[in-house]
């Protein structure tokens, strides 16, 4: 947790610090009842700037790109999932149709966890900087990155152009969006290595109470001299998603009083650490040493394939399929399902490599493995009933057995422990249907929300008697001038949600985005639309005049 302050006075406008310092100590926040005591104290005091600090500071270009640092690169700037950033950097390396250049490989090999760059390619890309950007832009001497993990095979360079001269703009004719996208981060990234530093101020400002016992921190930085930023910028990703930033005043001085007009406690005490994300989880991979670059790829896709995550607003969660799996497999096989278990293994093969007995290692590996898969032989029984039969404490509507959990192709549902002589099932996200107000359009009953492999829908309460269905509506009308349609909750083939208008083909209104309650003050249509962009930020947007404002 932390707490920031909104800060004002005549001469300046207000602005956020963060608490740094209380009592002369960092401040640790562990429960509410602390965080409550530190603003209530807080809020009676008076603040002045007891210091303003302004020094100079260095910036170099991160190195080129390996394997790793290109999958979570290419997620965070360009939102691409890390399967198809290796299926676009491929053609990329294969080749592609240049004009009267014929077939032209772009970049050098895709797959290394090397920062090792040629002598040639170091030499041909300053010419370039020199002769495009000035000498005063060229580094004083070649830039060589050392790599800083211990098991790097370096037979293959960092990723790189081929050509530093077939520059974004004089390829972007002949690739698609998407691969032009990707060859102009690892063109920049490299040009951006053998460029000057940057050069920033960085301004440091304090702000004590009277007594000097509480201590807020505010830090800004001006750009003197933009080196390698020019060509590539740096994204300084905040820790939290909704870190605010404040610019320092340009008109604080030392000795200033500052009134306190809003504070900002942070809290988190209950919240769980966040999910990984696809380029988290690729960051995490190559920390701990799991896999080789050539497998973060399918590594993940094997997630998704198998259904072990699913991708709730870009962060991956766990399906309970994926649960049930990681603690059958981590219970039974501990000495494998651990994060130490790849990396010693590749030690291991190293150390068979340079004269060690691959004998030993083999037995030392076989024997409690050997033991693990017996153990889960004679617990197999116990573990399938556990996962296959356990009971939901409900009577089959067909022929009065009990019902069990089970699972499928599509995950876990509702069956009969009768099958196969009954075949009833029912999906577990809607095992207690929830009714609604509407009307079977086959029978007049009632109808309830159900959930099939497609998304949900609403269905009759007589199934199976009745089979009767209709779309999930939302209770919202159709934005769209004149339309007296409803808006309905809809799939994709790749079961991405939208809603529609219910009198499609007559009306063809659509909208990824989630309605909301209206009315649009410009336009008065009854219905916005929840939008949420890159950084977590949430808008409202009209879906008749094109309205944007925030939510």
């Amino acid at each position: 947790m932390c707490i920031r302050d909104r800060f004002k006075n005549d001469e300046v406008e207000p602005f956020i610090a963060k608490l740094h310092r209380l009592d002369g100590n960092k401040v640790e926040i562990p429960d509410e009842d602390t965080s409550k005591r530190i603003c209530a104290r807080l809020r009676e005091e008076r603040y002045h700037v007891s210091e303003v600090k302004s020094s100079r500071k260095r910036r170099n270009p991160a190195p080129p790109y390996t394997t790793s640092t290109l999958q979570q690169e290419a997620a965070r700037r360009l939102g691409m999932p890390v399967k198809r950033t290796m299926s676009i950097a491929q053609r990329l390396y294969e080749g592609v149709e240049l004009g009267d250049r014929g077939m032209v490989g772009l970049i050098t090999y895709m797959r290394t966890d090397s920062t090792r760059v040629s002598d040639e390619a170091i030499t041909s890309v300053r010419k370039w900087i020199a002769s495009n950007f000035g000498a005063d832009n060229l580094c004083a001497k070649p830039r060589i990155y050392k790599n800083k993990k211990g098991a790097v095979q370096d037979a293959h360079e960092a990723i790189r152009p081929t050509d530093v001269q077939l520059t974004p703009s004089e390829v972007s004719g002949y690739l698609e969006p998407a691969q032009l996208k990707l060859y102009t981060l690892i063109w920049k990234r490299f040009v951006a290595t053998q460029m000057r530093a940057a050069e920033l101020d960085i301004t440091t400002v304090t702000i004590s109470s009277r007594d000097d016992d509480i201590e807020f921190r505010l830090t800004g930085q001006t750009v003197i001299f933009p080196g390698y930023m020019k060509v590539y910028e740096d994204i300084r990703r905040s820790d939290s998603k909704d870190e605010e930033k404040s610019k320092v005043p340009k008109n604080l001085t030392k000795g200033m009083p500052l009134d306190l007009i809003e504070l900002h406690p942070k809290q988190h005490f209950t919240q769980p650490p966040p999910r990984f994300t696809e380029a988290g989880l690729v960051k995490e991979l190559d920390e701990l040493g799991i896999g080789r670059p050539s497998t973060y790829a399918t590594i993940i896709s094997t997630l998704f394939d198998r259904k072990y995550v699913e991708k709730k607003e870009k962060a991956l969660s766990p399906t309970d399929l994926g649960m049930t799996v990681n603690g059958v497999l981590v219970g039974s096989f501990p000495d494998i399902f651990n994060t130490k278990f790849t990396a010693r293994m590749e030690e291991e093969l190293d150390d068979i490599e340079t004269g060690r007995d691959w004998v030993q290692v083999m037995e030392g590996f076989y024997k409690p493995f050997s033991e693990s898969i017996d153990r889960a032989e004679q617990n197999r029984d116990e573990i399938r009933d556990n996962l296959a039969n356990r009971k939901v404490g409900r009577k089959c509507p067909k022929c009065d057995r009990d019902l069990v959990f089970r699972w499928g192709k599509n995950g876990k549902f509702i069956s009969c422990s009768g099958y196969p002589e009954c075949k009833y099932s029912e999906n577990l996200e809607t095992s207690v249907p929830v009714q609604t107000d509407r009307k079977c359009p086959k029978c007049g009953a009632p109808m309830v929300v159900r959930q099939s492999k497609y998304g949900r829908f609403l269905g009759c309460s007589n199934y199976p008697k009745c089979r009767g269905v209709l779309p999930l509506f939302t209770g919202y009308r159709c934005p769209m001038e004149g339309c007296d349609g409803e808006l309905a909750e809809r799939r994709t083939k790749t079961n991405k949600i939208f809603f529609s208008c219910s009198r499609y083909p007559e009306c063809k209104f659509s909208s990824w985005n989630q309605p909301t309650d209206g009315p649009c003050p410009k336009c008065g249509a009854p219905v916005l639309f929840i939008k949420k962009s890159a950084k977590s930020e949430t808008s409202k947007t009209c879906g008749r005049c094109g309205w944007s404002g925030k939510g």
